[in-house]
């Protein structure tokens, strides 16, 4: 039995016997990570009962690690006042997500139990659009003054601690509230006697505008190796920051999304363990219907060459191979254009440098794969089907990679995600395209051979 098999059997066995006392004990002593593996399978009421052991600092922070489709049911659970409370003692961006998940009903129920400054801060970081910066930013951050001294920003850091998410990168504002340096708590601690926080402070700094689309902070973040990001709003003021944390929780995000994408499965907003059979099957419906409909080209075209296929059966045994040998040669390529392009390691502008490069490679590729294959094509046809083989493994493979690879860079010239190039669909082109060229090489080699031979 494994630790958190054991930790959810014992909370359950003190549920069962109303002994909260005990429950509250065992999870002050367990890791929030630990603790939400234990009981996310509990029912939202019983959810409501253990989580209600702890302080409401814990709790909070317990709270933020629990997926969102689990703290909106939880929230729904839970008592207006317990809620309330648990509000306040969050941190601000992962109230303002939680508020956002909440029913209209819920929304007007609590917001009278917060203080005013807690409730202008969450209607304000509610209020920015899903996708963009200002929904992921928080106003939990520490600035400093420019002009006082390093002492004096050092006690102003230490007052401000307690509410801020982090202090080791600092903002520094003029009187206006205008973003006009960062400064790091070391370069304060090691400042020398009378220096300033203008004198070591990084001028210009890398920032932001709050109604810009998430993924240019995760970008930024990771660019440029940051901490936190400060968020601006339409007058250059400092509105907020996108801690690391929060920038790498939205690129798994990310990234999820693409890998769904590159399977042909539309966005999914709860987890795959507690989505619904109908949720599943809306998700993964349309993209297979449609794909069965493109695979009929590969009917048609084996039905075109009948005859060539009657006359020489051996072919109908390398058709699977060569297909999907063409079909995966693409899938490659476009799985490493997806990510090439998602990062920005390759651009649009790239296309025609990154063709050639795939040309030689899936040539260099389709060639050592014919080797392969032309002596299974002596063994079952002879030398005649095993040229028709070889020759077509390379024109198929190298097809499918210029395939795979510009289909990316052509969704992502018109302003599409370029992970819609999923590997079904690249299959289906080159399942199609794969049966004309081999049936297409097929007839006019061994009709010339035939000829020849008369």
């Amino acid at each position: 039995m494994t630790a958190t098999t054991w930790n959810s059997f014992a909370i359950s066995r003190y549920l069962r016997a109303g002994d909260l006392r005990s429950i509250g004990a065992a999870l002050r002593e367990m890791h929030p990570a630990d603790t939400v593996a234990a009981i996310r399978d509990f029912p939202p009421a019983d959810l409501a009962r253990i989580i209600g052991t702890l302080p409401e600092d814990r709790q909070a922070e317990l709270f933020g690690y629990l997926p969102p489709e689990t703290q909106a049911a939880l929230a729904a659970a839970m008592s207006r006042r317990d809620l309330a409370r648990l509000l306040s003692a969050m941190p601000h961006d992962e109230r303002a997500d939680l508020f956002a998940d909440l029913s209209e009903e819920q929304r007007q129920a609590i917001l009278p139990g917060l203080a005013q400054a807690e409730r202008d801060d969450l209607l304000k970081l509610s209020s920015y659009p899903e996708g963009s910066v200002g929904a992921e930013m928080t106003s939990d951050y520490a600035t400093v003054p420019a002009g006082v001294s390093a002492a004096e920003a050092i006690d102003h850091l230490r007052r401000a601690a307690p509410d801020a998410e982090t202090i080791y990168n600092s903002f520094v504002t003029d009187a206006e509230g205008r973003l006009v340096g960062t400064v790091s708590l070391r370069d304060l601690i090691v400042a020398p006697p009378g220096a300033t926080v203008d004198d070591v402070m990084r001028r210009d700094p890398v920032s932001i505008r709050a109604d810009a689309p998430r993924a240019e902070a995760v970008e930024l973040i990771r660019r440029y190796d940051l901490l936190a990001l400060p968020v601006l709003n339409g007058g250059d003021r400092l509105a907020g920051i996108v801690t690391y944390d929060d920038a790498m929780d939205v690129a798994q995000e990310q990234e999820t999304l693409s890998f769904r994408k590159t399977g042909a499965v539309g966005p999914i907003s709860e987890s795959i363990l507690t989505a619904s059979i109908g949720l599943l099957y809306r998700k993964r419906v349309f993209w297979l219907v449609l794909l069965v409909f493109g695979n009929i080209f590969s009917g048609a075209g084996i039905a075109y060459f009948e005859d060539t296929i009657a006359a020489y059966v051996a072919l109908v045994f390398f058709l699977p191979l060569l297909i999907d040998s063409g079909g995966n040669a693409g899938s490659q390529s476009a799985t490493l254009m997806v990510r090439a392009l998602a990062t920005g390691d390759v651009r649009t502008r790239d296309w025609g440098r990154m063709l050639g490069r795939e040309i030689l490679v899936a040539g260099l590729l389709g060639l050592t794969m014919a080797v392969a294959v032309s002596f299974l094509g002596i063994l079952r046809g002879g030398p005649d089907i095993a040229l028709v083989v070889a020759l077509t493994m390379v024109i198929i493979v190298l097809m499918g990679s210029v395939v795979g690879m510009s289909l990316p860079f052509l969704l992502h010239r018109f302003g599409r995600d370029p992970a819609t190039a999923s590997a079904p669909l690249i299959t289906s082109i080159a399942d199609g395209l794969g049966v004309l060229i081999y049936f297409g090489m097929a007839t006019a080699l061994l009709d010339l051979t035939v000829l020849e031979t008369e």
